[in-house]
């Protein structure tokens, strides 16, 4: 892995270190990112959780509501740390470290949660991305 640079995110104005990778550029985000969520009528960004255990990434309920997200196009069975669960699937779109994205995101109660959206494998798979776990938000 080699030290590429940076690159800033225009719509977040976050800036972020970029590697090469098996010979492709990579940016390097942490656990924790701004995610820009794009709804029916409106744009929100908001603080996610970057989880690589995560197969399908997940979105509040509330969240969802409030941007207006749907039609609900499926449901699917997920296994959490609160048992099995079958969800509701909502197709949107976000940005992560200036890298769009389309992806299917199951709808759930998130509100013990600290973070209201969680970045699963189907979102990491689409961008260019390398996590680094000791990478904090407040770095800019």
């Amino acid at each position: 892995m080699k030290n590429e640079g940076e690159e800033k995110d225009e719509t977040t104005g976050k800036h972020y270190e970029t590697v090469v990778l098996n010979n492709r550029k990579a940016k390097v985000i942490g656990l924790v990112e701004p995610v820009v969520v794009y709804g029916r009528n409106s744009v929100k960004t908001i603080l996610a959780r970057v989880d690589t255990g995560a197969t399908k990434s997940a979105i509040d309920v509330n969240l969802a509501a409030l941007l207006e997200l749907g039609p609900i196009k499926a449901t699917k069975l997920v296994k959490s740390s609160e048992g099995k669960s079958i969800r509701p699937v909502v197709t949107t779109k976000i940005s992560i470290g200036g890298e769009g994205a389309e992806a299917d995101f199951t709808i759930s109660s998130r509100r013990r949660m600290k973070y209201k959206l969680l970045i699963g494998q189907d979102v990491l798979k689409q961008g260019h991305f390398v996590i680094d776990p000791l990478k904090k938000i407040e770095e800019d």
